[in-house]
């Protein structure tokens, strides 16, 4: 593993455990209050990262809180640059991660499954 990439590695999981507490303790935007900071992806330069958040309601429309995190990525950067010790701190963008959701909806179909199959073991001999 390079250097580069371990360095890279280590800014975006800070920078994840940062925006994670910036986004629970200092933002107050109602449209963020039920999000989590799933991942942060940081390019190799680093002026950019990837910062990926899921919804606690997973059928929510993700769009107003999308918005309201891209409202406010100026004053998360102002508290990374408080926070971190490196030069120049990466423009933010925000994608939904859609990773939770799927799991769950893959976790019903194999429960459904189970539950038309009443004893899964017959089924082998």
């Amino acid at each position: 593993m390079s250097k580069e990439f371990a360095r890279t590695r280590r800014v975006a999981e800070q920078m994840r455990r940062l925006l994670s507490e910036i986004v629970r303790r200092d933002i107050k935007d109602p449209r963020i209050q039920f999000l989590t900071i799933t991942g942060v992806d940081v390019s190799g330069d680093m002026s950019h990262a990837k910062v990926f958040f899921s919804l606690l309601e997973p059928d929510a429309d993700p769009g107003p809180a999308e918005t309201a995190l891209a409202k406010a990525a100026g004053f998360m950067r102002s508290h990374l640059g408080k926070a971190m010790h490196i030069r120049q701190i990466p423009q933010l963008h925000f994608i939904h991660d859609t990773s939770m959701a799927e799991g769950a909806r893959i976790t019903s179909l194999i429960d459904d499954v189970l539950d038309k199959d009443p004893d899964p073991e017959s089924s082998h001999d």
